[in-house]
């Protein structure tokens, strides 16, 4: 027998209809909240446990804290005398370590790295080429562009030559004192076992150690890789890893400093943070970790790459100053007793 349902009026079918929509919507949200508690999605891309370091592994406090001079800071370089020299808007600034500001050079254009030689002269990269001014800050040499497209994002003084980090052309630039470019160091040579830099961004760095060889990030391989002057690839160290021991993201680290015992200085993007490795690449202790950087870890998204970061430099009594790229803090850090 064919059973009918009829509704007497307009008004009772909206109330039935509404009472059965509420039950519904109440039994769906149950629903997807249990399967959200019995069934949580592990594929979700989640990092916030990353962003916080274990205080155990620090070991450095916060000394002296201040801003940068201009807009805009890029690169930090440390003198013999522990000057420092800070990129920021059109100028290099010479700062000491209570930010109280010295000689100022004004450039045309954004200077991106700096170094500085014994005897006080200042070399200064901008985008394509290197310009020169002695201790005082005048003007010495404007040096040709090595073409195609260079990036200058780092440099490093010696007696004798000038290294420049080119992550435009995935190469280290050796130059002599005279602006003469002499050598092409780390380009991808199977022949000489040279693997090649890979640099999703601009962040190319050189330092030069105690014992003559380079020391330079292949972000885009997340390690540090070592080299003589004349290009010879001496060996390399460094592991990808979402956890404090290693590397994460498309390129890191992204800076290298160097203490005065041999260990490494590491900085990273993205996950922004400061680590200490041994001189054969152990995983040490933390300088700062993420949590010190928050700005600058909401500067560096999975669309833009190029944004976020930190520089490092050392000074001769083995501190560490940090120079944050987003918000323009400097911080001058020592080690914990």
């Amino acid at each position: 027998m064919k059973r009918e349902f009829r509704l007497s009026s307009r008004r009772e079918f909206f109330g039935h209809s509404a009472g059965t929509l509420a039950v519904l919507s109440a039994i769906a949200s149950q629903r997807i909240q249990g399967a959200q508690k019995v069934s949580p999605n592990p594929f979700a891309y989640d990092i916030s446990r990353l962003q916080k370091t274990d205080p155990k592994l620090i070991a450095y406090e916060e000394t002296a804290r201040w801003k940068a001079p201009h807009p805009e800071a890029r690169r930090l370089a440390i003198a013999h005398d522990d000057t420092l020299y800070l990129c920021s808007g059109n100028y290099v600034t010479a700062l000491n370590q209570s930010g109280e500001r010295g000689p100022e050079i004004a450039l045309a254009e954004p200077p991106r790295c700096v170094a500085v030689a014994k005897d006080g002269s200042i070399f200064i990269g901008v985008r394509d080429h290197i310009e020169v001014f002695d201790a005082k800050g005048t003007r010495q040499a404007t040096w040709d562009s090595p073409g195609n497209k260079p990036w200058l994002t780092g440099l490093a003084v010696t007696e004798n030559d000038v290294f420049a980090a080119d992550a435009g052309n995935r190469v280290i630039l050796r130059y002599d004192k005279s602006g003469k470019l002499v050598r092409r160091v780390g380009e991808k040579d199977k022949e000489r076992n040279i693997p090649g830099f890979i640099i999703p961004s601009p962040f190319f760095d050189v330092k030069i150690a105690r014992d003559g060889l380079l020391r330079v990030n292949n972000p885009g391989r997340h390690r540090v890789e070592i080299y003589t002057a004349d290009g010879d690839f001496e060996g390399s160290w460094g592991t990808v890893s979402m956890g404090i021991t290693g590397f994460c993201g498309c390129c890191n680290p992204i800076n290298v400093a160097l203490l005065p015992d041999g260990k490494y200085v590491t900085c990273e993007k993205g996950l922004p943070r400061v680590k200490i490795y041994s001189a054969e690449g152990q995983f040490e202790s933390v300088v700062a970790g993420v949590e010190t950087f928050a700005a600058n870890a909401k500067a560096c998204g999975p669309s833009d790459c190029t944004a976020g970061g930190l520089d490092a430099v050392v000074d001769s009594q083995g501190r560490i100053v940090i120079l944050d790229f987003v918000t323009g803090d400097v911080r001058v850090m020592k080690r914990k007793a």
